[in-house]
Parts: structure tokens; sequence; C-alpha cells
């Protein structure tokens, strides 16, 4: 049995890895941010953020995007723990 944490993508810390549980926001946000391969199941690892609520960058399979804050705040991520 695993151990696992659920928490924000913007409360992750650099390097932190997990799967996308639930996504807060309706079908607009949640059609942009499946345009960009964010979407439920898929794993995630958050690469770097900016200071006072800067864009967040995360890898997804093999490509690197960058969201907002706002958005990153409204996707939780179930962490892996080691």
């Amino acid at each position: 049995m695993s151990n696992t944490k659920q928490t924000t993508l913007a409360r992750m810390q650099a390097g932190q890895s997990g799967v996308v549980v639930q996504i807060w926001g309706g079908y607009g946000m949640v059609n942009r941010l499946s345009a960009l391969g964010i979407r439920l199941g898929k794993r995630i690892t958050k690469v770097s953020s900016m200071v006072m609520r800067g864009p967040i960058t995360i890898q997804i399979d093999t490509a690197q995007v960058a969201i907002g804050y706002g958005m990153a705040n409204k996707i939780i991520v179930d962490l892996d723990l080691n």
C-alpha cells in the first residue's frame, strides 16, 4: 500500500510529482487545462515556480508547460510519498 497526500499544485515543492485527482473550475478552465495535457489521472511533476504568485512550470509526459498561480491553486494532486 502506498502512502499519498493531497495538495494543490501551487503548494507542491519543485521536483515533487503526483497524479491529478481533481480540478476545481468551470467548463472553460477544464477544457483549457485539458488542451495543455492536464487531465484527471495524469502524472505531473512541478519543475519550478516564481515568487509572489507567479507562473508555475510543470512537466507532463515529455512537455513542459507554464500555468498561472490561480489555475495551479485549483488543481488537486495526489502526491507520491517515498
